[in-house]
């Protein structure tokens, strides 16, 4: 067999292996959430939606990492990284909704088992969609050294833990104040944008893309979606319009909120001058 032949063998092999992990990492992804839905149907609640879909990141980054056979720094620190996302933003959620006792999406949604099973399909691929460029690294045999799109990747996930972190205590902070009832936060990250939190979010996924792009090669480049469904997930979808439109229902006659909504960003924290 000549050289030619054996590179094209241990390609193709490499193409089945990561087509396995990811067939298995989808196939585990839709039965934790199918197994959730059947438990959250039974009991009709919601407290735990948001704990499954951030306990199947973290288990899918370390299972993909098991399957594909490879150890390199890269994969330790993106696997790193998603686990640390995924413990203090689930933990968090599940903190909020236990003093809250539910969660508003969901109300007219718990009690329709076919509705609820839509809603953790749904997490389903939010899960697999965003964590794919994880998933395609840590299938990757090759390592590559090291480089400027890791760094500047790993700084921006940073960047955005700290951002979404900050903005979820400081709005905690402010809910849990008395003197506060009723009231909206304009106050810290939330006087530069109106969802700071969903901002660190994107820009973390954008990060971990970013660096996990040093190994890519053609169509695996593809993957920039998963920062861009977040993106539109948060921005048009789940987040965003719900919140914003929940905000003008409760404030929309206050002329503080007109005035707040007509000088801070919806989302990009642009500066202000």
């Amino acid at each position: 067999m000549t050289n030619p032949q054996i590179v094209a063998l241990l390609a193709e092999l490499q193409d089945a292996i990561m087509g396995s992990t990811l067939v298995k990492c989808a196939a585990t992804d839709l039965g934790i959430q199918w197994a959730g839905w059947a438990l959250a149907s039974a009991f009709r609640t919601e407290k735990f939606y948001d704990l499954a879909g951030s306990g199947t990141f973290i288990l899918l980054a370390h299972l993909s990492r098991f399957w594909g056979g490879a150890s390199h720094v890269r994969q330790k620190v993106q696997t790193g990284l998603v686990t640390t996302w995924g413990l203090r933003l689930g933990t968090f959620l599940f903190m909020r909704i236990l003093k809250d006792g539910h969660d508003r999406r969901f109300n007219h949604v718990r009690d329709s088992p076919g509705t609820f099973f839509v809603y953790w399909t749904v997490q389903a691929l939010w899960v697999f969609a965003t964590l794919l460029p994880t998933l395609m690294l840590n299938t990757e045999k090759r390592d590559v050294p090291l480089g400027t799109r890791d760094y500047i990747g790993w700084t921006m996930w940073g960047l955005g833990f700290a951002t979404q972190a900050i903005a979820d205590q400081q709005k905690w902070l402010f809910k849990g104040d008395p003197d506060n009832a009723g009231k909206f936060i304009r106050t810290g990250l939330w006087a530069y944008s109106r969802h700071p939190n969903y901002f660190g979010e994107i820009l973390q996924w954008s990060g971990l893309w970013l660096s996990a792009s040093s190994v890519m090669q053609g169509p695996q480049y593809l993957s920039v979606a998963s920062p861009l469904f977040v993106w539109f997930l948060l921005r048009f979808v789940s987040g965003v319009p719900i919140l914003e439109k929940q905000a003008m229902k409760k404030w929309g006659s206050d002329p503080a909120f007109q005035d707040y909504i007509q000088n801070t960003p919806l989302l990009w924290p642009w500066p202000k001058f």
